[in-house]
């Protein structure tokens, strides 16, 4: 006697082009592109290859930061001390570079100390049991501290060889910055939908408990999402830092605001278990794009500040919509969708 197998039913075309305009990444885009029509219809320069490509490149240092926040919001933690261990890894880059220590070498050494960062903070949420809130705040404050005592407030040149970071320009006038970042949103999107990882930083956020019964090593995946927030910082800083070409001591303040709200209008929800690198890219977009209406516009900065503060709310009020319609994962098909992933 033959077994009946159940078919999950065919969706049509129709139901397709229904959930893709659902999706919040859509209608973020239309956003964008509704506001890009209005600022060019009221400024010409808008529209030119040069402004959008400065927009861009004005995007990549937080929109790299937005790419682990997004990861961190996902699996109910937040990070607030991004700018400054920012700060710190390019500091640290160099005040090695200073030092003799090769170019290439001083880069990884910048870029690892933003890892360690991250390592640091997730250990101490972690093990400490401390909420990831006053342990990032803390963190804020140690590693800008380190970037005074390391410079003692005095900028440090950035190796000329790593120049073309941040100032290079390919295939016809694409910064070499935008590039990077393009591929890690594409890589933190496959890290975060293709993964074995990605899966457990979303079950984590959605039900503790659950993913816990589904024996998936919470702590450990929330430190790694911590280093990984710390490592993309310490990339950040290193593109930041070869854009003006020194780094101080300074950089990055106040940049925590802006990389959450990246995420957050992105659809990283604050209650966790949701969130998208695609639309962590598009926030950040969103922001550039408001940023440089104002500045062609010549509209007050107080006016520029409260409009996005205003998205950032907008997008928050969204989120609270939204969590009504969310599904918790049992723990049965929890275990059900790491076993699918783990075979695929």
């Amino acid at each position: 006697m033959m077994a009946t197998v159940a078919q999950r039913p065919e969706r049509s075309w129709k139901d397709g082009a229904l959930s893709l305009v659902k999706r919040q990444e859509t209608g973020l885009l239309g956003v964008i592109i509704v506001l890009a029509l209005l600022v060019s219809l009221a400024n010409e320069n808008f529209l030119r290859k040069d402004n959008l490509y400065n927009v861009l490149q004005t995007v990549v240092v937080v929109g790299i930061i937005a790419v682990g926040q997004t990861f961190v919001l996902i699996s109910k933690e937040i990070d607030l001390s991004v700018g400054s261990v920012l700060a710190l890894s390019a500091v640290s880059a160099g005040t090695a570079y200073g030092n003799g220590v090769n170019p290439w070498l001083a880069m990884v050494i910048g870029i690892g100390v933003g890892a360690l960062c991250g390592f640091a903070v997730g250990s101490v949420v972690v093990l400490g049991r401390v909420s990831s809130f006053i342990v990032t705040l803390g963190m804020l404050s140690i590693a800008r501290g380190l970037t005074q005592l390391l410079t003692g407030g005095l900028p440090q040149s950035m190796p000329s060889e790593l120049s073309f970071i941040g100032q290079g320009r390919v295939f016809g006038g694409i910064p070499v910055s935008v590039i990077i970042f393009m591929v890690l949103v594409v890589l933190g999107q496959l890290l975060l939908t293709r993964t074995v990882f990605g899966l457990r930083v979303t079950a984590i956020g959605d039900n503790d408990a659950a993913a816990r019964t589904g024996g998936i090593p919470v702590g450990r995946t929330r430190i790694l999402t911590f280093v990984l927030i710390g490592t993309l910082a310490g990339v950040a800083g290193i593109v930041f830092a070869t854009q003006v070409g020194v780094a101080e001591a300074q950089a990055g303040m106040g940049y925590e605001l802006d990389v959450i709200a990246a995420a957050v209008i992105g659809g990283a929800s604050l209650s966790g278990g949701r969130g998208s690198i695609i639309g962590a890219f598009l926030g950040a977009c969103l922001l550039g794009v408001l940023r440089n209406a104002f500045i062609l516009l010549a509209l007050s900065p107080f006016l520029q500040q409260l409009s996005i503060g205003l998205v950032i709310v907008l997008a928050a009020l969204f989120d609270q919509w939204r969590q009504g319609n969310l599904r918790h994962l049992s723990p049965a098909r929890l275990r059900q969708r790491l076993v699918a992933r783990q075979k695929a």
